[in-house]
Formats: C-alpha cells, structure tokens, sequence
C-alpha cells in the first residue's frame, strides 16, 4: 500500500496568502523583530505594530487587527487590554499572551476565564508558530463571517429593493380599450372596482401630452413590434401629475391583446418616494435583519425579544431645545445598554428591542424576571441633567428567524402587550418565596440617645416612607472582580431613591437618626428585595454571593435580626455557605464597639459573614479587626485615591500588609472608575477591586462577562 500524507490544514498556504496584521504589545524591540522575523521565515507578510502602553493600544483599536500579541508593559495590563478589546469594534480579537517568567502552569485556565485565547512560549519557535497559527485562523474565521453576515444583508437588502420595485400597475388592453387592470392599476387612475375601467379607451386615462408620438409608438407594438414598446410619458392625467414621466412598457399577451405595464414603485399612491433602488442595495439593514444576523452569529437554544418603550414622558422633555428632546430620546438606548449587556436594536424613537438568549427555558425566564427592577422610576442624564424615565418592559419568546418587517412588526405587538414574567411564576424553583415580614417581628431597643418624640418629621424622611410604601426604594448592584478567579459572582448592593428629581443613597443618611424604626424596617425591606434577587439570580449562578450595606440601627437595636437574617439565607437556597455578607460602617461600629461585637458574632453563626465600609483611616481600625467577627473590610476612599501615585501606592501596600498581619481578612478596594486606577490596583495585596470601569451599579444582577 502506498502511504499518504496527512498533513494539518491550519500549515497550508492560505494563510500566508492575506497579510497578516500584528499588534504587539511590549517594552521589547528585539522580542517584536523575533516574532516578525520569525513569520516572514514561514513566508507570511507581516504587518506589525509595537506598543507598550495604554493611549496608543486605545487609538491603534480603531484600526482592523487579526491578533493581539501581549508580552510585557509598563503602562497597560493584560486586564486592560481584554476589556478594550471587548469594547473595540472587534469584540472577539484573539489576544495570545507571551509566556510570563513567573508563569505556572496551573494559571492556564485562570488566564483563559479572564479572555486570553493562548500562551504561547517565544522560546520555542516551532510551539510558538504553532500556536499563533491557531490563533490567525480563529480570527479570520470571524472575519469571514461577520463579512459573510454583511453580504447577505446586502442581498436581503436588494431583495427587498427588488420586490418593492417590481410593484407595477398592468392592464390588458383590446383594440385601445381597456379589458382587464389590476388593483394597482385601479388604484393608479383613482377607480374601486375593475367594472369601473372595462371598456374605457387608453387614451383617456393616460392623456399623453405627446399624443402623435404616443399613437405612433402604439401603432408599431399593435404590429407586434415590441421593441418600441418601453418608454416614458408625460401625462395630462390630474391624478398622475405627481407621478410623471410614466415609465410604461408594452408586452404580448394572449387573444391578440397587449399588455400596459406602469411601474409605480416609488409612486405616491403606493408610498412616498424616498430612495433608488442602488441606494436601498446599500442600505444599512433594518432592525430585523440585525436581529437575524445576531442569531446566526450567536445561537442559542432558547431566545426572546425584549421591548423596551415609554410608559410616559415627562412635559419637561418637550419644553426644553430641540437638542435635549433629541438627546433624551438617544440615551434611553444607552441606558439600557448600560443595564442589560444584551444586543439592541433601536425600532423607533422611544422604542427599543433587546435579544436575550440562554441555554435553557429556566434561565431565560430568570434573565427576563431580573429587568423587572427596571420597570421603577428611573432617571435618564442628558447634558448633566436628570430627568425622569418610565419605562414599560414586555416580551415575546423568538422561536425562528424573522420573516420580515410584517412578521417584526407582529412580535413588537405581541411583546408590547405580554408583561415580564414575576418571581412567583418560577414553577421549577421549588418555593413559595414568602419573604414578608410584619412590623410585629420588629424588636427594637431603645437607642442610646433618646430621640425626642414631637419633632416635625422632615421631607426627606417623609419622602422614604413615601418611596417605601410603593416600593420604590432602588437596590444598586455592583460585581466584584476577585484577582483570584474564584469568586467571580460577588456584588455589592447599595440602595437610595429619586428625591427631588435627584439620585439620593440611603446608606449612611443621618436623616435616618430621626426615625429609628423606619431605619429598620427600611433595611428589613433592601434585605428581602435583595434576597429576591439573588434567589432569582442563583439560577443562572450558583455562585453568587452579596454584600449587602445598612445602617447601624438594624445592627445595634433590632434584637431579632440574627433569626431574620437566619430565615432569609434558608428561603435563598443558595448552595454557598455564607451567600450573604452585611455590610457596616467603621464609624458606626466603632462608637458601639461591645454591642457591635455581640450582634456580629450571633449574625455569622446564622450564616451571614461581615465586612466593614470605609475602613482603616480611623485609630479604631485595628481594634476592629483584632475584636469583632469579621471577614472583608473595604477601605476607605482616601485609601482608594492613593492608588493616583506611585510613592503613594506603596503607601497603601504597607497598610494593606500591616491590617493582615492583625487578622487575615479579605479586601476591598472600590471606586476604581477609571481605566489607571484599576490597573495600579493590582499593585496592591487588596483580592477584591471595584468600580465603574469594571461594571457599574445596576438596577439588577447581570454578570459583566455575559453577551
């Protein structure tokens, strides 16, 4: 038997064919040529660009790349360079990482999870190519299809040119009277039935301005001469006076009679003209078709359309400039962009689609249960501004593509009309999620400072007690990004509500000291709407954990908290063992150290762990760390804004170390809301990073990596 020789596909010559088009990120000019040198070697034509820091990657994204080579940088992280690429017009750029000199390879797959496609070693040329290979072919394969996708909107696009162009009004004409027409041809000349047009001579209805040339052009197609059969007219017709010159063609048809053909494509009798056929060949696709390519790009086993429209709009809107109205309506898109991670499509003013997918029925309906915290009064910024959003949210389950715009259409009523799925609807969950509880179960002690009883309650409390009654207090979550790749689902969750057409927080409100009861039954309330949430959440999730911040009342004067708090976790469900972390102020704690100390002690072993907000910038940090039960602290936003310098940075290392060494507790560092403070974050011993650059609060849990 002769042999044959098997040989790999990705080794061919195909790829050498195309340039291939390098951004290398390094500090390293003779690693740069080695990679170039190395690929011109296998005949490639290299176009390479070297780079080692943050401005210049950010410009060189708006340009088309097929991989990103990521060695070392003084100025960017490989974390940086993932979420840009994520955010840049090629979402899906492969970033193979050069083999760090502290790498293990038990870090492989926590490289993988945060978006690295590969390492690759340069030390080992042919493993190196090898590898790179895989990584051009992964990135010409999504080139070619979101070319492919683009392609054929284009031919669903002329399609459609084709199908609107070929509206045409035709009659049958006998001897120079009319024998039969069409509904568009009826309708052409102003007449509701065809008994109406028999009989009537040609001549009348179109009324040609030319009328010799017209009887000669006539006379010729009766002789069978089509070929001078297709021509323009003017017509004297008052109901064709907008639609001249008439483009008629004349065709045989059957028993001697000749076919009238009037093209009314873009007639106002069908619709207002607006484009040429060429222009709507290159029309961007419409929303539908946008939908459809998503679906093909990304399928999934279970997929719903989402509308988002007003339910109202406020009277300030459309009393302001053109450009706040204008401005307004464009950022309801962005807001919800913001809030659902999902892809969307704008239908009309006012009226945006969202595709949510998942693999299975049980998580769809968990997405879609989620956006019912959208369904709260919101506020919209425009141009630094707040004004009010009302939102009305429907859905409709997609089952196959869509047909057209009639069939899109169809779907937006029907979503308009079919209200979000609520919690109880879970059927699979097993639970009845009873999480009321009565003010009966409150048992508050009196505060160490007697509030006195006949003060004139102020508008602000008046307003939360307001707000809780609807149930119109927002719950803000925030995701956690853990350096150890764990943990990924943790969140923070903050609460306020709309005062004064402005966002107010909650936490740490003085006001609050005025009502001590209300402060309770306030947190008792973002504790369940909270836990609501996260039982919903846990079925995409298991994982998932919260932290939750409150004020000082319901920790120093509620004696029945620990069993309320015992009872929540049991109705979560979740599989974790301490699905949820309370949160307090140092502050707070501080000033009631021995009653503090006592109530978080019962708390965790009800199953709740503790953090500490705004922690180590008083001299009462270490005594907390050394005599309460706690588990994370989350340092103070002076400590945060260190993160600005580097002499400072290593300021806060020191600290860092210094809070350990008393008691090993996990930390936090939040308000990163910038790219150049989470990256020098990494440069502390702090696990857990927060901010608005990695996702910011949200009105429901998503999680930042999802889409």
């Amino acid at each position: 038997m002769g042999s044959v020789e098997v040989r790999n596909p990705l080794l061919s010559k195909k790829f050498k064919r195309t340039e291939t088009r390098l951004l290398i990120i390094d500090d390293n000019q003779i690693r740069f040529n080695q990679i170039c040198e190395q690929l011109n070697a296998q005949e490639h034509t290299v176009q390479a660009t070297l780079l080692d820091d943050l401005q210049n990657f950010e410009k060189q994204l708006n340009l088309t790349w097929d991989v990103v080579i990521f060695g070392r940088a003084y100025d960017l992280k490989i974390d940086q360079a993932l979420t840009l690429i994520r955010a840049s017009k090629q979402p899906n750029l492969p970033l193979v990482l050069l083999q760090p000199e502290d790498y293990d390879a038990t870090q492989y797959t926590s490289y993988v999870r945060k978006g690295i496609y590969d390492i690759i070693n340069l030390d080992y040329p042919e493993r190196f190519y090898f590898g790179l290979i895989r990584a051009l072919s992964f990135s010409r394969l999504q080139q070619s299809q979101e070319q492919l996708m683009t392609e054929l909107d284009n031919a669903q696009s002329q399609a459609q040119a084709l199908v609107e162009d070929s509206s045409k009004a035709v009659a049958i004409i006998q001897e120079g009277i009319h024998a039969q027409a069409n509904a568009e041809y009826l309708q052409l000349f102003g007449l509701k039935s065809e008994d109406d047009i028999i009989g009537l001579p040609l001549l009348d209805l179109l009324q040609p301005q030319d009328i010799t040339d017209f009887k000669f052009r006539f006379k010729k197609v009766s002789q069978g001469q089509f070929e001078h059969g297709h021509f323009d007219i003017h017509s004297q017709n008052p109901l064709l006076a907008q639609q001249n010159p008439l483009k008629i063609e004349f065709i045989a048809a059957a028993d001697d009679a000749i076919q009238i053909t009037i093209d009314i494509a873009n007639t106002a009798h069908n619709k207002a003209p607006t484009q040429t056929t060429s222009d709507k060949a290159t029309a961007k696709p419409s929303a539908y078709q946008l939908v459809n390519r998503t679906l093909a790009k990304q399928p999934s086993s279970d997929n719903a359309l989402v509308v988002f429209s007003l339910a109202n709009c406020p009277d300030s809107i459309f009393q302001s400039d053109w450009q706040t109205t204008k401005n307004y309506f464009a950022n309801i898109k962005n807001f919800l962009k913001e809030q659902t991670n999902v892809p969307l499509f704008n239908v009309s003013n006012g009226l945006v689609v969202g595709l949510f997918q998942a693999e299975s029925p049980t998580i769809l309906e968990s997405k879609l249960i989620g956006l019912n915290s959208l369904t709260k009064p919101q506020l919209l910024t425009v141009d630094q501004h707040s004004y009010p959003l009302n939102l009305r949210i429907g859905y409709v389950p997609l089952t196959q593509d869509i047909q057209n715009e009639s069939n899109f259409e169809q779907l937006i009523s029907q979503g308009f009309a079919n209200a979000l799925p609520k919690p109880q609807e879970q059927h699979n969950s097993g639970l009845a999620l009873d999480l009321s509880f009565g003010e009966s179960n409150l048992n508050v002690i009196e505060p160490a400072v007697a509030v006195p009883q006949s003060y004139s309650e102020s508008a602000i409390i008046a307003a939360i007690r307001q707000s809780l009654d609807r149930g119109e207090i927002h719950l803000k979550y925030q995701q956690l990004y853990d350096k150890h790749d764990t943990n990924l689902y943790t969140y923070e969750v903050t609460s306020g509500f709309i005062f004064n057409n402005e966002w107010q927080p909650l936490t740490g409100l003085i006001d609050l000291a005025e009502d001590p009861e209300l402060a309770i039954k306030l947190d008792r309330w973002i504790l369940v709407e909270a836990c609501k949430q996260l039982h919903n959440f846990i079925t995409q999730y298991p994982e998932a954990k919260l932290i939750v911040n409150l004020n000082k009342h319901v920790l120093l004067q509620d004696r029945a908290f620990p069993e309320f708090v015992s009872k929540l976790i049991t109705i979560v469900g979740s599989q974790q063992a301490y699905p949820l972390i309370l949160q307090f102020s140092e502050e707070d704690v501080s000033q009631n150290l021995m009653d503090a100390q006592k109530q978080m002690h019962l708390l965790h072993q009800h199953g709740a762990e503790i953090s500490i907000r705004e922690f180590g910038q008083s001299m009462y940090s270490e005594s907390i760390l050394k005599q309460l039960d706690v588990q994370y602290v989350t340092l103070h936003p002076s400590l945060t804004s260190k993160l600005m310098q580097d002499s400072a940075t290593q300021e806060l290392q020191e600290q860092i170390q210094q809070f350990s060494e008393i008691k090993p507790v996990e930390v936090v560092l939040h308000e990163l809301n910038d790219m150049n403070l989470f990256a020098n974050a990494w440069n502390v011993d702090a696990r857990y990073i927060q901010g608005d650059y990695f996702q910011k609060k949200l009105d429901h849990l998503i999680d930042v990596q999802d889409q």
